[in-house]
């Protein structure tokens, strides 16, 4: 939840593959002004539940969960980040 990464115990702060993931999240909702980024985050996963009648198959297909998932292992991916890059994986 911006500006904040909460985790769930202190041993997942040397899990920087995790942190990347989550700072990824934290662009993602200053880009949408946070509030937006969590109706069209609510609104995306209801419309793939939807579709995959799966929730955790809707939740890794989210266009927010890719980005992150896809660019969480390249540390550098947030410099080289341009804005609202999540909308290109709405359709991968």
């Amino acid at each position: 939840m911006w500006p904040f990464i909460i985790l769930k115990s202190d041993a997942l702060r040397d899990d920087d593959s995790l942190i990347n993931h989550e700072k990824i999240h934290l662009r993602q909702q200053l880009e949408l002004l946070v509030l937006p980024f969590y109706i069209v985050y609510l609104f995306e996963f209801l419309i793939r539940c939807l579709f995959y009648w799966d929730s955790y198959r809707a939740y890794q297909n989210l266009s927010f969960e890719r980005e992150a998932y896809f660019n969480e292992d390249n540390p550098n991916y947030l410099n080289e980040r341009k804005p609202f890059s999540f909308i290109k994986y709405l359709w991968r």
